[in-house]
């Protein structure tokens, strides 16, 4: 464990050293303005760690909001540069060339080698004032520059003026994007849900059940930046689908009952004509899963415990997230489907999709999940997609088809870029 702290730390040093490089130390002169943004550079490294950290206790929750903003701009600003590096390298390149192909314009004594070592023989000297004491000697005309307040740059070579400017013209393009992307992103995320519609032909489906909807959620994430509307603007959404089942997925919240309880009351709202499901999410066990548990069902939503209902012809199981067998609460997937009635379809309700490896023993017709967000943050979703076998929509795992939705809230920063807010509404067909 704190091998993987001490990894997290230095990960995140290098990537302030990564961006302080190519926006401060690469973008401005020696001064005070460098040394500001090596100390600004300094103090949001130290702020990622101390909001992943502190935002779980109440007294500092208030880092909250520049804490997560500022990991997304973060993020945002190291992928744009890391994309200006070969066009970087090309430009810088096309200038030292450039510079070594052509020679500046010269004057009499004013730097052509050939006109200058006659006048240094003569004994010119740099107190003179002449043009060749003051090439000769850097630091004197350095000297002579700072005393009087004046900028040396009739001294400054060419190419290290186009060097400046295109590293200011590189920081300038990376901020503005980064900035742009992440406002859209938080624009995205706190608004409403999506609803996003899929029809599923089911094996074994009664005719009498043909047209069944499911509406399916996730990732809700009650939490510090939510508020009470979080919810209630969900449920609003499930309720004017009129779904006859309803399915929540796990990582409702992130916080305890005691903090978070209010911003939950609105589930107690929720209509659908053959009830509301829950499992768990691994955030469950990070915010006391047991008093969540109880609380849900005093909503009138009820708990899959690694157990299976019989909804008329249809079946439909919930297993506990993968994170609960650290708690002593993992999935058992023998215990919910083990003796079930194989002619009859189910479909399972399990938090990660990764579940549906360990599901295809049991033939199981439908998997419902989310967990991945859509990836949330794009380019984020690539290295999802290393992680859990399906990201988003339909696909099938080791033969089971598993639909993964969106979620309908964010995990830390309040921001969402290709994957926007969702809910699901999966109508179940008789092929």
């Amino acid at each position: 464990m704190i091998a993987f702290v001490g990894l997290v730390i230095a990960v995140i040093g290098l990537i302030h050293f990564y961006l302080w490089k190519r926006l401060v130390r690469d973008a401005f002169r020696p001064g005070r303005l460098r040394r500001a943004g090596g100390v600004l550079a300094i103090l949001l490294a130290v702020l990622v760690p101390a909001t992943m950290i502190g935002t779980r206790t109440a007294d500092l929750r208030w880092l909250a909001w520049p804490g997560f903003l500022w990991i997304a701009l973060m993020f945002y600003l190291l992928v744009t540069l890391a994309a200006l590096e070969i066009p970087r390298l090309a430009v810088s390149l096309w200038i030292r060339k450039r510079g070594k192909g052509t020679a500046p314009a010269t004057t009499a004594g004013a730097g052509n080698p050939a006109e200058l070592a006659p006048m240094a023989a003569e004994g010119a000297s740099p107190a003179s004032g002449s043009p060749v004491g003051a090439l000769s000697t850097g630091t004197d005309l350095r000297a002579d520059s700072a005393a009087s307040g004046e900028p040396l740059g009739d001294v400054t070579p060419p190419g290290i003026e186009r060097r400046l400017l295109l590293a200011r013209g590189a920081a300038i393009f990376a901020g503005l994007t980064a900035a742009g992307i992440t406002g859209y992103g938080v624009r995205t995320a706190l608004g409403p849900p999506q609803l996003d519609r899929f029809q599923f032909p089911l094996a074994k489906l009664p005719r009498a059940m043909d047209g069944t909807r499911l509406a399916v959620v996730s990732d809700i994430h009650l939490g510090p930046l939510t508020g009470v509307r979080h919810a209630a603007r969900i449920v609003e959404l499930i309720n004017s689908v009129d779904a006859d089942l309803v399915c929540i997925v796990g990582d409702l919240v992130d916080g305890s009952v005691a903090e978070l309880g209010r911003f939950a009351a609105p589930l107690a709202d929720i209509r659908a004509r053959r009830g509301a499901y829950f499992v768990t999410g691994n955030h469950e066990y990070y915010s006391g899963y047991q008093e969540w548990v109880t609380e849900v069902a005093r909503l009138g939503v009820r708990p899959l415990r690694n157990e299976r209902l019989e909804i008329e012809g249809l079946d439909l199981a919930g297993v506990n997230d993968i994170g609960g067998a650290d708690f002593g609460d993992g999935p058992d997937l023998r215990r919910a489907l083990g003796d079930r009635d194989t002619s009859r379809p189910v479909v399972l309700m399990a938090h990660q999709p990764l579940v549906a490896r360990d599901a295809a023993p049991f033939g199981v017709d439908l998997q419902v999940s989310g967990h991945t967000h859509g990836g949330q943050m794009a380019p984020f979703n690539l290295l999802v997609k290393l992680e859990q076998p399906v990201v988003s929509g339909y696909g099938e795992v080791d033969g089971v088809p598993v639909y993964v939705t969106n979620g309908a809230g964010f995990w830390g920063p309040p921001v969402r870029v290709g994957a926007p807010p969702q809910v699901t509404l999966i109508e179940l067909r008789t092929p």
